[in-house]
This record gives structure tokens, sequence and C-alpha cells, in this order.
């Protein structure tokens, strides 16, 4: 596995390492090994599979608070998408600053998303799935959003979405007193 760094600190392009012959190839898509040495999350406690029908779907942009934080690892197993992460550590250098990337079924790229950054994906072909491991259980209660098009973050999605459930698009204004408590909003303003 190559790891590639991102603009976002601590967040990572993966990708493989592909050992081929006349049969084909054989690559790792993880190794605990692999992600301790690179000082990453190495254990995951759900693996998560979503299927978009129609070309344009966003989903996100989501994380979880707390000790519910999630870091993910997400990868495209058919079809395409755009994912992007938004770091929201108010202590990070990168705070309030996007990444985005096109993982495929082609390209074969893994997303590593650290804890305390936002994520989301939108569909560039009709029937796209996708495949994330997370290092936290999903717990509703920590479960916060960003809005997809919030000018805090003005990211630059490649096409128009064009399917976006209701709450992807009520999540209000960003404002780091909200979605992160008050503590962090103190951290974000010194």
């Amino acid at each position: 596995m190559i790891f590639r760094s991102t603009s976002i600190q601590g967040a990572f392009v993966i990708e493989l390492e592909k050992h081929g012959d006349d049969r084909g190839f054989f690559a790792r898509t993880f190794c605990e090994n692999a992600f301790r040495d690179a000082g990453l999350v190495e254990h995951f406690v759900q693996a998560n599979n979503s299927l978009s029908a129609r070309r344009g779907t966003l989903r996100g942009m989501h994380y979880q608070l707390g000790t519910a934080a999630e870091t993910k690892v997400i990868r495209c197993i058919r079809g395409s998408f755009f994912d992007v992460i938004v770091d929201l550590r108010p202590g990070s250098p990168t705070f309030r600053k996007w990444f985005g990337e096109t993982l495929s079924a082609e390209n074969r790229f893994s997303m590593y998303a650290p804890k305390g950054c936002a994520h989301g994906f939108m569909t560039l072909e009709d029937d796209t799935e996708s495949f994330y491991f997370v290092d936290a259980f999903y717990a509703p209660d920590q479960e916060r959003g960003v809005r997809w098009n919030d000018p805090t973050f003005g990211i630059a999605w490649p096409i128009t979405p064009e399917v976006i459930s209701d709450k992807d698009t009520t999540h209000p204004d960003f404002s780091a007193a909200y979605h992160l408590g008050p503590d962090a909003a103190q951290e974000s303003s010194a």
C-alpha cells in the first residue's frame, strides 16, 4: 500500500501496490502492520456498504462527536464518486479546509479520513457502491453534519447534485459552537 498525503493534516489517499503477472494482480487493501507503521488507526469495528442508484447522488457531510468520532477508510467498489473530507478539528492547521479525490472501482484508491473530519461523496455514475470501515460504532445521538454547499468550506463539487436526502440539505451553516460544542468554538476563535 502507498499512503499519499493530502492537503488535510492526517488524511491520506491509499493506493494499491499491485503485484501482477499474466493472470492479473494481487494487492493488499488493508494491513494492520502497514497502517500502524504509518501512524494510522489499525483497528476497525464496523464495515459499511452503500449503493447509490443515480449519478449525482450526494451523501454527506457527516461526522460524529466525542468518543463516537470515527476514523474512516472509504473505497469505491463499483462505479465512481468524488470523495470529500472537511477538517473540523479547531486545533488543526487545516481547520475548515477540504480535500477531494475521485475514488473508482477502476483506480481502486481509498481515502483515510481521520477523526474530526466530516465526510461525504457525490456519485459520478449510476449504480455506484462504496465500502468503508469505521473505528467507532454508529451513535445516532452523536451524529452531526455540515451542509454540502456551505460557503465556509467552498467545496468544488465536480457536478451539480441531483439527489440529496432531506437531512443532508437542511444542515445549518457551520458554526463551531453548534457543530463542535462551546469549548471548540472558544479554541477556534483564539
